[in-house]
């Protein structure tokens, strides 16, 4: 399984009632597809999201999306680092 991170932008700012519809919707397709949601992250003005997810590949996420009839901008692969890679600053 890969680590997936899909980028999403809406025009309006998301409401909490929009959020949870989106979930309802898209969590049966996630399944059909072998994806399985780890974290999403929404921007403070809440116009913003990134989402994580482990699949077989991105384009289990593109379907799932597509499926459930949610837009996207990207859906790319990545890594996860550990958390001794060296990104913290340092402190003096």
């Amino acid at each position: 399984m890969s680590y997936l991170v899909m980028e999403r932008t809406f025009d309006e700012p998301m409401l909490d009632a929009d959020l949870a519809r989106m979930g309802e919707r898209l969590g049966p397709c996630l399944q059909d597809h072998s994806v399985q949601w780890l974290r999403s992250y929404l921007s403070s003005d809440r116009r913003r999201m990134i989402c994580t997810f482990q699949a077989p590949d991105a384009e289990a996420v593109r379907m799932a999306y597509r499926t459930a009839g949610y837009p996207f901008e990207r859906v790319w692969q990545a890594m996860v680092l550990p958390t001794d890679a060296g990104l913290a600053p340092p402190t003096s």
